[in-house]
């Protein structure tokens, strides 16, 4: 007898060493003194007040439910509202199998100490019923959660969700019998060794990616998925953001406040904003309505360089990595699954379906930027595609008539706080000033953004065009009075009536009152003739021919007005 309960009391405390090391090892941990430890000699928050039994709370030996193993809960009546978002493939139902289990306690509606194997609730302290309050309490509206209770196989991963194949899933996240995914697949509610009863580490998102599969980042702060994103109770909803929306949850770090991070919320206080996810309908078109991720991926943004088309001076293509592995619409129109210069990102919202009017009314009306852009177009400004024109004076060294440019190169930050098109104090989030107003005094800062890349002395010098002066500096009209600074499509323009950029500003240039005609027209080798009524006075034609003086260029015997 002395030797057997010798070998008795060696095998438990072999048993008690095994445990011991494991639980030092993160493997396992007892539900004893755990969160899910309700007993009265427990150091949890929520407690019964005299029931010393720990696992009675979900599990009774005899006359238990059939729902679950040994399960002593009544589950839930209630009808769940639940999780559904565009980016889901699988459509989630009524939550199912041991997610029901879990909701006996954690929807909120069913007391804590409320047992089938009890004919009076186990009373708890502070007065509890119900898990009324706290992160535990996920209520009986899903949409903020993770989704539950969906089949989670290969048919799902070959829709393109992003998730990896269950059938290389780590043996820690298990399926139920039908390959659902379960409350149980993420979580052991008998093992609290790695907190928040993870059925494994997630320190470094090991749980999150052993299903999700979105890419790989080199941005700090992108690369933890607990940094923007929390499973339960997400104030954004769908999306499982931190906070109410994307742009709030990437200023969490954009703020100016985080090392490494860009400072995009002072842009984004600013007069002209891109994001305006927060201000518009949300059931407005989507290519009316941007946020942070229309633009980027954070998932696979990266520092390095991404292929572009830009190839000037301020058009370095290494910025494109941080757009990331992004949607976008080709030269074309075709819908790209990954776009490969920054044009291709914008055509998104600015090509097809944009009802935004342009910002200055025109002869030759356009808002879809793709087409004005188009390397079919009669004359363009070199976005992604080299310019029509070969000869062009003005450039300033560093760029040619060879040159490509991008949008940011004219539209982002006035002040340079940040990378990208976030917001400006300038109309149309232009980085410099380009006024439109019709009388504006010519000045290096009236026309900054031209004078970035055209030089100014060339320009006032009439270089290129001999009536240059005599339009911005004497009769005071603006650039953009003969020059849209996008593009003519080749379906509106013709090489003899919109070469060089022209397509009158409809507000300041009217029709001859002569010949009733109002129109440009290119007569080759920098010469050209204006049919049109501008400032009161009639060109029936107004002739020019470039390196000729300014007093040769022919002008009506009456001034127009100053």
């Amino acid at each position: 007898m002395r030797t057997r309960c010798a070998s008795i009391l060696t095998l438990v405390a072999m048993i008690g060493l095994t445990l011991a090391a494991r639980r030092a090892s993160g493997q396992i941990m007892s539900v004893v003194d755990s969160p899910h430890d309700l007993s009265a000699g427990s150091r949890a928050e929520v407690r019964a007040v005299r029931e010393e039994q720990v696992c009675i709370f979900c599990h009774a030996p005899h006359n238990a439910s059939p729902v679950g193993a040994l399960w002593n809960r009544s589950l839930s009546p209630q009808a769940y509202t639940v999780y559904t978002s565009q980016s889901l493939a699988a459509k989630p139902g009524q939550p199912t199998g041991a997610s029901k289990l879990c909701l006996s306690c954690h929807d909120g509606t069913i007391a804590i100490g409320s047992l089938l194997g009890r004919s009076t609730p186990v009373q708890m302290t502070g007065g509890v019923t119900t898990l009324s309050q706290g992160a535990s309490n996920l209520g009986t509206d899903l949409r903020d959660d993770h989704p539950i209770s969906f089949r989670f196989d290969s048919t799902l991963v070959n829709r393109g969700t992003k998730l990896r194949d269950p059938s290389g899933l780590p043996h820690q996240i298990r399926l139920d019998n039908n390959r659902e995914l379960q409350c149980t697949s993420c979580h052991d509610a008998h093992n609290n060794a790695f907190g928040k009863f993870l059925v494994m580490r997630n320190s470094s998102s090991e749980l999150c990616l052993s299903c999700h599969q979105m890419g790989q980042t080199d941005i700090t702060g992108h690369g933890q998925c607990s940094d923007c994103h929390q499973s339960h109770s997400a104030p954004s909803g769908a999306y499982l953001l931190r906070k109410s929306n994307v742009s709030e949850t990437c200023l969490t770090c954009h703020s100016g406040t985080t090392p490494h991070a860009s400072n995009i919320a002072a842009d984004m206080k600013k007069a002209y904003v891109h994001d305006t996810a927060s201000s518009v309908d949300p059931a407005a078109p989507a290519n009316q309505v941007a946020t942070c991720t229309s633009c980027h991926d954070p998932h696979t943004m990266t520092h390095g360089a991404g292929r572009a088309a830009a190839s000037g001076q301020g058009s370095n293509s290494a910025s494109f990595g941080r757009f990331g592995l992004i949607s976008g619409v080709s030269a074309s129109g075709a819908p790209m699954k990954v776009a490969t210069a920054e044009h291709e990102v914008c055509f998104k919202c600015h090509a097809e379906g944009n009802t935004r009017p342009p910002a200055v009314a025109r002869r030759l009306a356009q808002n879809n930027v793709r087409l004005q852009f188009s390397p079919s177009a009669i004359s363009l400004h070199p976005v992604g595609t080299q310019g029509r024109s070969s000869q062009v004076p003005s450039l300033k060294p560093g760029w040619s008539t060879a040159s490509t440019m991008r949008c940011t190169d004219c539209h982002g930050s006035d002040s340079g706080t940040s990378p990208g098109v976030h917001g400006s104090n300038i109309p149309s989030l232009l980085v410099a000033r380009y006024e439109t107003a019709d009388r504006t005094s010519e000045s290096a800062t009236a026309y900054a953004l031209c004078y970035k890349c055209h030089d100014r002395g060339s320009i006032l010098d009439n270089r290129s065009f001999p009536g240059h002066r005599q339009h911005i500096v004497d009769q005071r009209t603006p650039c953009s009075v003969c020059h849209d600074s996008h593009g003519i499509p080749a379906s509106q323009g013709t090489v003899t009536g919109n070469s060089h950029l022209i397509n009158f500003a409809s507000a300041t240039v009217l029709p001859d009152r002569v010949t009733g005609r109002l129109e440009y027209r290119d007569s080759g080798g920098m010469t050209g003739e204006c049919f049109l009524t501008c400032h009161g006075v009639d060109h029936s034609p107004k002739r020019y021919q470039a390196g000729f003086a300014p007093g040769l260029l022919q002008v009506p015997a009456r001034p127009g007005p100053r």
